[in-house]
């Protein structure tokens, strides 16, 4: 790259990516791109104003530094994925200033993707280990009574050429593999749990309630960020990071061109056979659960007391 620009405040959750150990470290990251950075805007100078100037005499291609918020998702992670997505359309220096313009931005899913569009989706799969031939590319047991095992390929080629040639199956990694899901449609985009609290609601379900299941969802716990509803299934296990992006040729088809309006959004318990749709309808159907509440609050003050 001819030159890089970061921001002026970068978060503690990006700083921790550069370092193996941070609370052993001495923290230092940045602090002395900070100090340049706020210098120059003291003396009312544009910051890094050098190198973007550069940037847009010489560049062609601009890439923008995104970071996640990792801290916004409760997974036990404080460290942020990174990743640069290039910037396309207009001219070079047009691709900087729109750059520039989201320094310390936040970035939302909406402002990338809208309802009723395809995108690809990008990760890794769910890794199962070491496995044999048999489990890992389907081939057929052998006889019962054959030597030496028989859950293998018996004939792993020809004398000549003297190599195991690729296209023989032989046992080894399953899962974790990187992964490229074409032209998944967007069924819904929905808002954080503070702007829409009832964002699971539809035309048809007037029932008020979030998208989180009763329980919270399984191996994850509760949403409570903008989210994306995606048709079909998507690679990997929970709380793994996935990439979405627009699919790359325009889909013109009726199944991906078609507007649908979802009837019902199921938020019944996932740990089980859930019956209610939310923890309100549980307790008004069993009854009771109000006043038992009541109860046990009182005796809890007086305790207290």
């Amino acid at each position: 790259a001819l030159t890089t620009v970061w921001a002026g405040h970068l978060s503690e959750e990006v700083k921790r990516r550069f370092y193996k150990a941070w609370h052993k470290s001495k923290q230092k990251a940045f602090t002395k791109y900070q100090k340049r950075w706020s210098d120059a805007s003291k003396a009312s100078e544009s910051p890094m104003a050098a190198e973007i100037e550069r940037a847009k005499k010489y560049c062609q291609v601009i890439r923008a530094i995104c970071h996640t918020q990792v801290s916004k998702v409760k997974i036990g992670q404080k460290k942020a994925h990174i990743k640069d997505m290039q910037v396309n359309g207009g001219t070079a220096a047009a691709k900087v200033d729109f750059a520039t313009g989201l320094l310390e931005q936040d970035v939302k899913v909406v402002d990338g993707f809208s309802w009723d569009k395809t995108i690809d989706v990008i990760g890794a799969t769910k890794g199962k280990g070491f496995n044999g031939v048999v489990t890992r590319w389907g081939v057929t047991r052998l006889a019962r009574k054959s030597h030496r095992g028989l859950r293998k390929v018996a004939c792993i080629g020809s004398w000549h050429p003297a190599r195991v040639q690729f296209q023989v199956p032989r046992s080894g990694q399953r899962g974790y593999h990187h992964r490229t899901e074409i032209n998944k449609k967007i069924y819904r985009i929905g808002k954080a749990a503070k702007d829409d609290p009832n964002n699971a609601m539809t035309e048809n379900d007037l029932t008020e309630k979030g998208i989180t299941p009763i329980g919270g969802f399984s191996h994850y716990g509760e949403v409570n960020e903008d989210w994306v509803m995606v048709k079909g299934t998507v690679m990997g296990c929970r709380k793994r990071l996935i990439t979405l992006r627009k699919s790359l040729l325009p889909q013109v088809s009726r199944k991906a061109t078609e507007k649908v309006e979802l009837k019902f959004i199921d938020t019944a318990s996932k740990m089980g056979h859930g019956r209610f749709q939310t923890s309100e309808e549980k307790a008004k159907f069993y009854g009771g659960a109000a006043q038992k509440k009541a109860r046990k609050e009182a005796t809890k003050a007086e305790a207290e007391e």
